[in-house]
């Protein structure tokens, strides 16, 4: 079997409700579908969304890494081959995370596909379910408190709190929304880089007086201030996970080195894929350091992509795989059942995907 072509089209998929973090708001997720063919008749699908405040890449740039360097890189290999083809992918072009990530979920896709078995398993897995978190959005505290009593009503149990926009008020917004929906909904805090690390102690220190019992603080500082994090991680009690900080194998190992942060935060789109992603559970495991695996603003795809990953790794204790349940419709058949909070894994080979929508050019 070879390769015979990758391609790339548009794909947009409406938010129930704007998306809004320190960083930036959404209303609609924009997606690259990446579908790699072979010779006969098998397909693997990826998706990258474009997260230009993080990654630096847009629905244009990924559209053209894939045409122009990946797709020739791989045109004509073996997609039994995957160390080949992953060394090719990586050897073509630096940089360009997702556009990388899509190809290689395609070509795992592909892979599970060709030997008939569902993703997490081939990865070593036996999970058929896992847990994930809903995101709540930034917004006045009354919308956000409203916000997490319906997530609750819905059945989540793991709540992802945006901040980072307002300083000390933050402690006032998790106040709220702890006194809203009780002690036993688990509470995370994302500050998406929005604090320094003077500013991120005395926050974190005053939810801890206060008795909120917040589970994690997610990048408290902005992602080069390794010594900034560090700082954060050794005077609070709360547990820091490192995300926009992480984006390589080198990236985990050095926060680890340097004790910046507690736990570390797996993202496809950082880590050029699941390969990639693989050898940061592999460092993290070997270091003893838990891990979540979280998403960009996706669709059920490449979320899909990643709940495989969560499934199969044991340190892998967490998951923000939120993406299907922030969107108003799912444009795919088939895959993870997402209820709520709780993912369960399909027996259908690959990713699980069955079907595709149409896609737009690019």
């Amino acid at each position: 079997m070879k390769i015979t072509s990758i391609e790339a089209g548009a794909l947009y998929t409406p938010l129930h409700r704007p998306f809004k973090t320190a960083l930036r708001t959404v209303e609609t997720v924009q997606s690259v579908i990446v579908t790699v063919r072979t010779d006969e008749g098998v397909c693997g699908y990826g998706e990258a969304p474009p997260t230009a405040v993080i990654t630096g890449e847009t629905m244009e740039s990924i559209a053209a890494a894939v045409r122009g360097c990946i797709a020739p890189a791989l045109q004509g290999g073996d997609p039994e081959q995957l160390d080949e083809l992953f060394a090719r992918l990586d050897g073509c072009m630096v940089h360009n995370t997702s556009a990388k990530a899509a190809v290689d979920m395609a070509l795992y896709d592909l892979y599970g596909k060709i030997l008939d078995r569902p993703l997490y398993r081939l990865l070593g897995g036996r999970r058929r379910c896992i847990e994930t978190d809903l995101t709540i959005s930034v917004n006045p505290v009354d919308q956000m408190v409203a916000d997490s009593l319906a997530a609750v009503a819905g059945g989540y149990r793991i709540l992802k709190v945006k901040v980072g926009k307002e300083g000390l008020a933050d402690v006032q917004r998790m106040q709220a929304i702890r006194q809203a929906v009780g002690p036993d909904i688990a509470l995370r805090v994302d500050a998406n880089q929005g604090w320094s690390a003077k500013q991120a102690v005395r926050i974190i220190r005053q939810m801890e007086d206060a008795g909120l019992d917040i589970d994690l603080v997610e990048q408290p500082v902005p992602a080069h201030d390794l010594d900034g994090m560090a700082a954060v991680t050794a005077a609070v009690s709360t547990p820091i996970l490192a995300d926009e900080s992480v984006f390589s194998p080198a990236d985990a190992l050095e926060v680890i080195r340097r004790h910046a942060a507690d736990l570390i935060n797996i993202k496809l789109m950082k880590t050029g894929g699941i390969h990639g992603a693989l050898r940061v559970c592999a460092i993290a495991e070997t270091c003893g350091v838990e891990c979540m695996v979280g998403c960009m603003l996706e669709t059920k795809l490449a979320v899909s992509a990643a709940a495989h990953l969560a499934a199969a790794k044991g340190i892998v204790t967490r998951a923000d795989l939120d993406g299907p349940g922030l969107c108003r419709i799912d444009p795919y058949e088939g895959g993870p059942v997402y209820t709520a909070g709780r993912i369960e894994m399909p027996c259908t080979p690959g990713i699980g995907i069955t079907g595709m929508p149409t896609l737009e050019t690019i």
